[in-house]
């Protein structure tokens, strides 16, 4: 189990991370709007104890003396906002004649704004009271009307009322936040579950797929468009799947085929061997048959193999560089005696150099050789030709025989296969050969094809890539099988 999720679930993921958007953008809106209130409360605040402030000048100046100022304390308490607020007039030196601090608060160092001078927010003093609450203090000089004399108006506002409402405000927001993300989830885990059936129906469709039905596809038509690309590499992949696995399935069946011949020889000669008392030459012939086939027998499997090995196309090979004439030269030479026996002749026309494994190139060269040699019309020549250019070398057998069928053609690289009867007289032909130098052209990045004229003159082109571009030439081979 994956230790980011706690599940494996598509839909609970998306469901997490549309409750995770939520979550933050409401949080992000509620705090801001709640950063919003909280200015707009302390800003009106503040306003209302600047007026007050303003007002008590004016009634100092215009409307009372001290004295009675003094004799009506009330009614400055009455012009309070709130119970806790701080009312205090005093003349320096003296102590205050209007002294409203129903909390006995301390007063804080402030600094009065002169009489000439209004009152402002910069004026204005940030403290709090002794249960935590915000307070803002103001203090400044006012001038009596009559007597032209200077107090000092001190006043404060405990913000109790702001904090109950921004407190109140800070609930609502954990209640919206907490209300949309369990909507959210319900909602989501519901759409998310709709929104992925189709990706259900095609896990069920997939599920139907068995070596027994391989051709069971998933529907690309009715799919959305965000699983369409999924579906079409799905059905890519199944396909190639289903060819390789055809190809697996006649493989074994040729191999079985294959090895049941000299087998079944083995067993059988053994078998009448055993059957009566022998001479000890009539043993030592049997022994020679039987070590005949198992030859056969090693030489299969060591060609099989082979052909494994040669699968991996990653596989790094050295070359080196070689001359085509002087190659093509020594497999005819190689080649001259049984050519002889049937009275063929080779026919060497080649020029320039190419880079390639020596012992591959000359196998694969060799296989082609030997198989023009077998099925090549007695008395007839063998053409060896062979040229260079800058992507590579080409290498040209031809021979003249029996003409080939085009879908035979293509199967003639196929592993086991053999053509018609006429193809299976030489019973040394295990039906690799031509397989080998595929797979040999593959690991020189470049390829094995072969062409048949009417009057039966069969040509094998071989073309080997350069070791520059013989890498992107194996990739893009990769590539066109993946997509066959």
């Amino acid at each position: 189990m994956n230790a980011k999720w706690p599940t494996h679930s598509l839909a609970v993921r998306i469901t997490c991370l549309f409750a995770l958007i939520v979550c933050v953008v409401v949080g992000m809106v509620g705090a801001s709007l709640y950063q919003a209130t909280n200015s707009a409360l302390s800003t009106r605040a503040d306003y209302q104890l600047i007026g007050r402030v303003e007002h008590f000048r004016s009634l100092l100046h215009d409307m009372y003396t001290i004295t009675q100022i003094e004799s009506r304390p009330r009614l400055f308490e009455t012009m309070l906002g709130d119970r806790q607020d701080v009312i205090i007039f005093r003349r320096a030196g003296v102590a205050p004649f209007i002294n409203v601090n129903p909390e006995q608060r301390p007063l804080p160092s402030l600094t009065p704004v002169p009489v000439t001078q209004p009152v402002t927010l910069d004026a204005l003093y940030e403290g709090k009271s002794a249960d935590g609450v915000r307070m803002r203090w103001v203090a400044a000089q006012a001038q009596i009307g009559e007597s032209g004399e200077t107090v000092e108006i001190i006043a404060a506002h405990t913000m109790t009322q702001e904090a109950r409402v921004l407190s109140a405000y800070l609930v609502r927001v954990w209640i919206n936040v907490i209300g949309a993300v369990v909507v959210t989830v319900l909602l989501a885990y519901w759409v998310s579950s709709r929104g992925l059936l189709p990706l259900t129906k095609m896990a069920a469709k997939a599920a139907e797929i068995t070596p027994n039905r391989m051709s069971a596809r998933l529907d690309v038509a009715n799919a959305p468009a965000e699983l369409q690309s999924l579906a079409e590499s799905f059905n890519a992949m199944l396909d190639r799947l289903a060819t390789g696995y055809e190809r697996l399935l006649q493989f074994s069946a040729d191999l079985a085929h294959e090895v049941r011949t000299p087998i079944g020889v083995l067993i059988g000669q053994t078998q009448v061997t055993l059957a009566h008392t022998r001479s000890t030459g009539e043993y030592r012939s049997v022994l020679e048959s039987n070590l005949e086939e198992l030859e056969r027998l090693g030489r299969i499997a060591q060609n099989i193999l082979f052909l494994a090995q040669a699968d991996h196309e990653e596989q790094q090979i050295e070359r080196t560089r070689l001359s085509i004439r002087e190659e093509l030269e020594t497999i005819s030479t190689y080649f001259e005696g049984i050519a002889d026996e049937r009275q063929i002749t080779f026919d060497v026309q080649a020029e320039g150099e190419m880079v390639a494994h020596a012992i591959m190139c000359r196998r694969a060269i060799g296989n082609v050789v030997v198989n023009a040699v077998r099925y090549a019309t007695p008395g007839t020549v063998v053409r060896l030709s062979g040229c260079a250019d800058e992507d590579g070398a080409s290498i040209v057998i031809g021979n003249q025989g029996k003409a080939i069928a085009e879908e035979e053609l293509m199967r003639l690289f196929d592993r086991f296969y053999r053509g018609d009867a006429a193809r299976s007289e030489f019973t040394e032909s295990s039906g690799l050969g031509l397989a080998i130098v595929q797979a040999i052209m593959r690991l020189h990045g470049g390829q094995a094809s072969a062409a048949c004229t009417r009057d039966g003159w069969i040509e094998f082109t071989l073309r080997f890539a350069n070791a520059a571009s013989s890498a992107q030439t194996r990739a893009a081979q990769g590539a066109s099988t993946s997509s066959s």
